[in-house]
């Protein structure tokens, strides 16, 4: 099974732009007392969870993004993983409900509106389903278009699995912060996956060691190429 990389066509016909964001989340973090490392990570998006039953208190902090301390971090996330997937992670920065704001411009069949984040107009991810491509969550987004035919988006909600492989990792990687588990980890240059970790389903998943990154296996990418569905490239990663 081969894997690849999902990056937004950099061709001039794709103008879409969306100033939008995700209603809660959890707060970054203050610095580490440990390691002195603090801030919110980017990549771990859940918008098909609704935390619209919590009690205003909580959702008035799950609405503030200024980092906290590290207690409290771990406070909320006991207030919403009862609401979340099993597996779900929950570090500073994760973001939940659907993306909102407004959007302008012409938007291809797949849309990467940041390199982390992919939106799928309505009838892609439709025929995506159709033609048996797997384990696909498209969460309705509540965009408003500036633009004459303006597209209904799905923003997918995707599953973490994988590895890198120890081959890409730095020599002198430390190892996680035994206070607030951070892993000092950058997406390396070449980016090798490892092959014992990678799932044979679902077809689109982000990678469970770096969010950032979004992995489509070659089941995906033979069916919209198939389709000849647009506005994203492919490009293949190195699997050991």
């Amino acid at each position: 099974m081969k894997f690849y990389q999902l990056e937004r066509d950099p061709s001039p016909r794709y103008t879409g732009y969306l100033n939008a964001a995700h209603k809660w989340g959890l707060p970054g973090l203050e610095p580490c007392p440990t390691c002195k490392c603090g801030g919110a990570g980017a990549g771990l998006e859940y918008p098909c969870v609704d935390l619209s039953s919590l009690p205003p208190h909580e959702l008035k902090k799950l609405s503030d993004f200024w980092p906290v301390p590290l207690k409290e971090i771990e406070r909320l996330r006991e207030v919403v993983r009862p609401l979340v997937p099993p597996g779900a992670m929950l570090e500073p920065g994760t973001l939940f409900g659907p993306l909102q704001g407004t959007g302008v411009g012409y938007f291809g069949q797949l849309d990467l509106y940041v390199p982390w984040a992919l939106c799928l107009r309505r009838e892609a991810l439709e025929r995506l389903q159709e033609a048996g491509v797997r384990g696909l969550q498209g969460c309705p987004t509540r965009i408003r278009f500036r633009t004459k035919h303006a597209p209904t988006l799905l923003e997918m909600q995707m599953e973490l699995h994988g590895q890198l492989h120890p081959d890409c990792l730095p020599p002198d990687l430390q190892p996680p912060c035994p206070t607030c588990g951070n892993d000092f980890l950058t997406l390396p240059d070449p980016i090798i996956l490892d092959a014992a970790t990678l799932p044979s389903e679902p077809d689109l998943f982000r990678l469970r060691q770096s969010g950032t990154l979004i992995v489509a296996n070659e089941r995906f990418v033979e069916t919209v190429r198939r389709l000849e569905l647009d506005g994203v490239l492919f490009l293949e990663l190195e699997v050991r």
